[in-house]
């Protein structure tokens, strides 16, 4: 591949980091003491300026008011918006809204479009993505317990879902259910859309992570469906293809995350860095002075790089080869991104001192909520088998044929 960044993409970039840098960082340490809804109008008015400067939606095509960009150039993108904590909801292209606008948009029948989709990719109305179960795996979709049963035009939805992101205030929910009972594992459930103001659609809470129960987008929640009726025609895609939509959403937004988990490592690099050469210790010596703390850095910007040409590259195979190419390395990317974004934060954390857990700095919020970046969209351990299992599946066959 090439390793460039594209001529037409970087005006957008430099756009976009000057826009973060200026108008987003500054506020973000305010911003994560106060209520998420009491933040809405201002981050109404900023995601305003994002339209207006022409970089709303950069993931979306064109003809639902995107940008356009491609994986890879989205990817990069990403890494500059995952700066902050705030950056892709100012720019629309957020989890889960953005998973959801690309399935409604391929999968999406007329009515659909113009009921969910156009509002929205407006940045109108959000929604969520329901799929996680708390007495099933997560780590295997195929097993979900929430059913849908047929029951003349209608659908009546029963389960229990949690970490439903963003479900508090969403305008409606894509929910993954079983549909075919009697369908091989892979051909059971389907998605089908669920407003939210359906009875039998009940938040049971926020789930506090870490302690923090957040609010509005910055929420994940618990969801009882108790016989929740929606129409057949709210079915997203065709019956039992909601594992295989669920897959084609996942696939690029690991993508997404790495990237934007990047983001988050270049910050907390930055901030590691900056503290070193300013922390003085004894006289005119520095933080930087210590070897460890060089070991820190170097270790640190190693990984980073070797985790950022991994991403692009798998961005890149995707984009030229087609997903089945890249699977492995999506899984390869997934947990081994994540695991250097951890150390990099926890490194910072800990050359800031005590200074470094508090809600002073970025760091214990990247610290706190980004741990679940080793277990959400599959845990590292799966990842890691399932990528083996493939590896070896090339070593396997010459070995039979010996």
């Amino acid at each position: 591949m090439d390793f460039a960044i594209p001529e037409s993409v970087r005006p957008l970039l430099a756009k976009a980091r000057a826009f973060v840098d200026e108008k987003l960082v500054p506020r973000e340490i305010a911003w994560l003491a106060a209520p998420f809804k009491s933040l809405e109008p201002e981050l109404a008015a900023l995601r305003a300026e994002v339209k207006r400067a022409g970089m709303w939606l950069p993931q979306a095509p064109r003809e639902l008011g995107g940008v356009g960009l491609g994986l890879v150039e989205h990817g990069l993108l990403s890494e500059v918006l995952g700066r902050t904590p705030f950056g892709h909801y100012a720019f629309g292209c957020q989890a889960p809204d953005a998973g959801n606008l690309e399935i409604l948009h391929k999968y999406g029948s007329d009515a659909q479009k113009r009921q969910w989709l156009e509002p929205l990719a407006r940045g109108e109305i959000r929604s969520c993505f329901s799929m996680t179960e708390p007495d099933t795996a997560g780590s295997n979709p195929t097993e979900l317990a929430c059913r849908a049963r047929r029951d003349g035009d209608d659908f009546v939805i029963d389960g229990r879902k949690w970490f439903t992101t963003a479900a508090d205030g969403a305008a409606f929910a894509i929910v993954m259910a079983v549909t075919e009972p009697d369908a091989p594992p892979h051909a059971r459930a389907s998605q089908i859309i669920v407003p939210a103001g359906t009875p039998g659609f009940d938040i049971v809470r926020n789930i506090p992570v870490m302690g923090h129960p957040g609010e509005g987008w910055a929420s994940h929640a618990e969801i009882a469906y108790r016989g929740a009726r929606v129409p057949q025609a709210n079915l997203l895609g065709p019956a039992g293809a909601g594992f295989l939509i669920a897959q084609e959403r996942l696939g690029p937004g690991r993508i997404h995350h790495c990237m934007r988990w990047l983001g988050i490592c270049q910050r907390a690099f930055d901030m590691l860095c900056t503290r070193a050469a300013t922390r003085r210790l004894d006289g005119d010596k520095t933080l930087a002075h210590k070897q460890i703390i060089q070991a820190w850095i170097a270790e640190a910007r190693a990984e980073i790089n070797a985790a950022r040409l991994m991403v692009l590259d798998a961005a890149w195979k995707i984009e030229n080869v087609g997903f089945a190419a890249a699977r492995v390395d999506v899984s390869l990317i997934k947990f081994h991104t994540a695991g250097v974004m951890m150390r990099v934060v926890d490194r910072a954390i800990q050359a800031h001192g005590a200074l470094g857990i508090t809600s002073d700095t970025v760091l214990s919020f990247f610290y706190a909520h980004e741990r679940g970046a080793r277990i959400y969209d599959g845990p590292d351990e799966v990842h890691k088998v399932t990528a083996a299992r493939r590896i070896l599946a090339a070593y396997e066959g010459p070995a039979r044929s010996k």
